[in-house]
């Protein structure tokens, strides 16, 4: 009897080993939770579960230990080449990481998303512009544009003769935009400008010599907090990574040279 209630105990304790395994290949089991472990990566890149991709990952876990099986019975975890490449995988498992640890431990707070918000927000407020100009590498040039202009000649087909190719086709056009996205005397030209005004002498930048024109001019749009606090965490969240890893960078005591002579 003694014999009988052993024998039945030793078959359930195979059968929940059995239950833990999908498969066996060549008589090595191959663990459940392999698969589990492969179907949650899987998930995590954003295909939902369902028995369609629950068979597609068995098989693929099945198939891996087939494949892991072949690798080892013809020596290729102990090449060189193998141990260089897990060395490096290593690392880069390591390091994202490390990474996540620190995302996770020091997240972007709501209150930092708006604060960041708010300081967009002022550097681009005030006005939005909708200007032409042309753009020419002499100030003799630009003093002879202006000129035929007051003269008579239409400023959309004096741009024609601008070094800016993507304005030039368009008669000079520029869309709308913040006058921060121009440079410091572009936008002060602007600011200076009726509706249908142009510069009565040529504006110098770094680019050359500009003859401007501003058609209108409205108040600066920007989005609601709410619609883009997920993208200013984001960026936030990047930023703090890459100060983490300058801050571990700069602690560390080596006499290597990066390429910023640091």
């Amino acid at each position: 009897m003694k014999k009988l209630v052993l024998a039945a105990a030793i078959a359930a304790l195979c059968a929940t080993a059995g239950a833990q395994n999908i498969a066996t290949v060549n008589g090595k089991p191959v663990p459940k939770s392999s698969y589990d472990l492969l179907l949650e990566q899987v998930k995590k890149s954003g295909q939902p579960e369902s028995p369609d991709l629950e068979k597609r990952v068995k098989d693929e876990v099945v198939m891996r230990a087939i494949f892991m099986q072949e690798a080892e019975k013809r020596g290729i975890p102990q090449t060189a080449d193998f141990k260089a490449q897990m060395d490096l995988a290593r690392q880069t498992l390591m390091i994202r990481a490390l990474m996540a640890d620190y995302a996770k431990k020091n997240p972007v707070t709501d209150a930092e998303a708006q604060a960041e918000y708010d300081r967009v927000k002022a550097a681009s407020g005030g006005t939005e512009y909708k200007a032409r100009h042309i753009l020419v590498d002499s100030e003799d040039a630009a003093k002879a544009i202006i000129a035929k202009i007051k003269a008579g000649a239409k400023f959309e087909d004096m741009a024609k003769e601008s070094k800016d190719p993507g304005s030039a086709a368009q008669g000079g056009e520029l869309d709308w935009a913040n006058g921060n996205s121009y440079v410091p005397e572009f936008t002060a030209a602007l600011a200076k400008l009726q509706k249908g005004q142009m510069t009565d002498t040529p504006v110098q930048s770094k680019f050359g010599w500009h003859v401007i024109m501003l058609e209108d001019t409205r108040p600066a749009t920007f989005p609601a907090f709410d619609a883009v606090k997920e993208q200013v965490k984001q960026r936030l969240g990047q930023q703090k990574i890459a100060d983490f890893e300058e801050d571990l960078r700069k602690k560390a005591k080596t006499d290597y040279k990066f390429g910023d002579g640091q």
